[in-house]
């Protein structure tokens, strides 16, 4: 099954930060990329395990990021 995450670097901090806007809780953050690959397949597997069958059937599905540019 492949699942799609969005992907972000907090100015900030400097973390790397992932969400699974498909799957509610799904998210999570680390210092490297490799390490936030690790972690977020972790979450991922933890909360489909918390949903049925027809429940992961239902997941949306992803179809494309769009960018937007708007004035400030």
């Amino acid at each position: 099954m492949k699942i799609t995450s969005y992907i972000g670097k907090d100015p900030e901090t400097g973390m790397y930060i992932a969400i699974v806007p498909a799957i509610p809780g799904a998210h999570t953050q680390a210092a490297s990329l490799d390490e936030l690959h690790k972690n977020l397949k972790e979450v991922i597997e933890l909360c489909l395990q918390e949903l049925s069958k027809k429940e992961i059937k239902l997941l949306p599905e992803f179809i494309g990021v769009q960018q937007i540019e708007v004035s400030i």
